[in-house]
């Protein structure tokens, strides 16, 4: 019985991964300029960039209930086994709202082959637990099996980024008003991490240049058997610098540069970090 993984948009995939692993996408909602848009469906992460350079704040929100109960039912009906593997629930509700539908379904269906983890990742961090998942599920993997080992990969991925303006993640309350305004007058980077699938700072930079060479010790310090994993990079629409620390890593860890996955933070995670976000995902130790 084939099975299907299930993610949100908040993994940041581009559309050729879930063509190839047969990985089912809900989308995530975008609000801008009082249009609603689905996240990667109806709006690119570069039109929301753009409006954010311009000045426009954009909002977003949860995937809803109805979206899962539609998609969940479809899959019992029809006697299929489905895993979703959400955004941290820290973040977004969006995980909750999937929980409480599939609470409905077993009640009717307690035999139901549907399970949902909080993987507590974000970006291509969830991106990269999914397609783990999917590659298992290519592979004829025994259900409980993929969501022992998703369980675990989730677990051990490492979010280490940085942001170019900190008056995003301010708006978001993420961070207070004084810290983004001296943040912005002497030019330090913050270095965050995600830890219980909540956004943490880990310490102040000043100037682009140190960041990217702290970010690969933190990742030295953190990881290893970076040759036999598949490493994520996410940015704000800043192509160069994601490319610049992908060399790095190349240098440092001995890594292909197959084995590295570059994606832009996609519009909903985007809306919140804003331009300039640069992140990098790797198992730890």
């Amino acid at each position: 019985m084939a099975i299907t993984i299930l993610a949100d948009s908040a993994c940041d995939l581009s559309e050729h991964y879930y063509n190839e692993y047969n990985i089912e996408m809900i989308p995530l909602t975008v609000h801008l300029q009082s249009k609603d848009y689905r996240d990667s469906i109806d709006i690119t992460p570069k039109t929301v960039y753009d409006a954010m350079r311009e000045g426009e704040a954009p909002k977003t929100s949860q995937a809803s209930a109805n979206q899962f109960k539609e998609i969940f039912t479809s899959y019992v009906e029809a006697e299929k086994p489905l895993l979703y593997i959400a955004f941290s629930s820290e973040l977004s509700g969006t995980c909750q709202a999937a929980k409480m539908v599939e609470q409905e379904i077993k009640e009717e269906n307690p035999e139901a082959q549907l399970h949902i983890i909080d993987s507590k990742c974000a970006s291509l961090g969830l991106g990269l637990v999914v397609l783990e998942a999917a590659k298992m599920a290519q592979k004829d993997v025994p259900f409980d099996e993929i969501i022992k080992q998703t369980d675990k990969n989730a677990a051990q991925m490492e979010h280490i980024f940085t942001v170019d303006n900190l008056e995003y993640l301010y708006r978001g309350g993420r961070v207070s008003k004084t810290a983004a305004f001296v943040g912005g007058l002497l030019n330090i980077k913050p270095l965050l991490h995600v830890e219980g699938g909540k956004l943490i700072p880990l310490e102040k930079i000043r100037g682009t240049k140190k960041v990217l060479k702290r970010m690969i010790e933190v990742m030295g310090k953190r990881g290893n058997n970076f040759q036999n994993q598949v490493i994520g990079i996410s940015h704000g629409d800043d192509l160069p610098r994601a490319q610049e620390l992908s060399n790095m890593i190349q240098d440092q860890f001995g890594v292909k540069e197959e084995n590295i996955i570059i994606e832009m933070v996609g519009s909903v995670i985007g809306a919140h970090s804003g331009p300039g976000t640069l992140a990098l995902f790797f198992y730890n130790k």
